[in-house]
């Protein structure tokens, strides 16, 4: 029963979990995910699993100390994931939630979710009202290198890939104008291509780059300025219509996610699963994005996120960027360009033995 389910202890390790590809950004390169792993275990023999996203091994040890630190509060208390979050929120209302906390507390409520599906022996998709279905998937890249990486994009695209994502902005626009070109000359017309600035730009260059590039049919331009400069998001906007404009992966819980909507921020939601406070947060930003007729997408975390979008109303392109496949038994990859959610739980069972060979000591 869900409602004799209870917290018997949480145990976190740290593990740089080896990617597919090196994933480069305007900001630096990321080799490996360096990831917290989450393991609730119940009184009643269910473990459920879930895990941060660190980006820099550098916030890896507090990561873990915070998840180590916070058992005390919660064990002996219901898995009731929506309860927890009142109960930590009270808790930690002065310091707040941006940073450790927040992923910390977003991987730990995926763990939660995981444990009452597993009880039930039912995916989470099917607990949030969802159903298990394919989802439009894009392949998510990073700054490419146009004299090794094209390949993979081929490869992409050969695989079933209907649209791709690449990040720009780590070099001048002409740059810029060179990489897009040649990947819509490799992918062609009817694969949809979106790019990601990472916040590498100011309101006047981003509108300059974007206008430059509107030639090369954007599905949309994510992040082109500072996550938290709602207005130059909304300055971005304006100028560049009709070419549409994503963010989100850095809106911190469901309240993040309500002040970009006010500043008319965003043509389209990206929502991080691990920031908006795991699938608890994301059951209040599907529904904020409803309300706002906005197109909903995830931002990595694919394990989690295929069942939360499975559960949204306007679930739009599925991001597919594997970051801990290499410490899972099975992980969950794309079939001809689709994403199907996989459980029970969320389907996350770790590989011991890859998670001893890429321990974070």
């Amino acid at each position: 029963m869900l409602s004799n389910l209870t917290i018997k202890s949480i145990a976190a390790r740290a593990v740089l979990a080896p990617i597919p590809r090196p994933l480069r950004t305007a900001s630096g390169d990321i080799l490996a995910a360096p990831l917290a792993l989450v393991d609730v275990q119940t009184s009643e023999g269910i473990v459920g699993r879930g895990y941060a996203f660190a980006y820099a091994p550098l916030m890896l040890r507090s990561l873990v100390q915070f998840l180590r630190d916070v058992e005390s509060d919660l064990v002996g208390k219901a898995v009731a994931p929506r309860e927890r979050m009142r109960q930590l929120d009270r808790r930690l209302k002065i310091v707040g939630w941006q940073g450790v906390a927040g992923m910390a507390i977003s991987a730990l409520d995926m763990a939660l979710w995981d444990a009452l599906g597993r009880a039930v022996d039912l995916p989470v998709a099917a607990l949030l009202g969802g159903e298990i279905k394919p989802l439009d998937a894009y392949d998510s890249y990073g700054v490419l290198d146009l004299k090794t990486d094209l390949a993979w994009i081929e490869a992409s695209v050969g695989s079933g890939f209907e649209a791709i994502k690449i990040k720009l902005g780590a070099g001048d626009v002409t740059n810029d104008i060179m990489i897009v070109a040649a990947v819509r000359k490799l992918i062609g017309p009817k694969v949809r291509l979106m790019i990601d600035f990472n916040q590498s730009q100011t309101t006047a260059t981003a509108i300059e780059r974007i206008l430059r590039l509107k030639e090369f049919d954007l599905t949309w331009v994510e992040e082109p300025v500072a996550a938290d400069d709602l207005l130059g998001h909304h300055a971005v906007r304006r100028a560049v219509a009709p070419v549409p404009i994503q963010t989100g992966e850095n809106w911190w819980f469901p309240r993040g996610m309500a002040h970009a909507i006010a500043a008319g921020a965003s043509d389209l939601a990206m929502v991080d699963i691990g920031k908006i406070g795991g699938i608890t947060g994301w059951i209040s930003a599907a529904g904020q994005a409803e309300a706002a007729s906005l197109p909903l997408s995830n931002h990595t975390f694919v394990e989690a996120s295929a069942h939360a979008m499975a559960s949204s109303p306007t679930a739009s392109w599925f991001e597919y960027l594997d970051l801990a496949g290499a410490v899972l038994t099975e992980p969950l990859s794309p079939t001809k360009g689709k994403v199907i959610p996989r459980g029970p739980g969320l389907g996350i069972e770790w590989d011991e033995e890859a998670v001893r060979k890429n321990a974070f000591e």
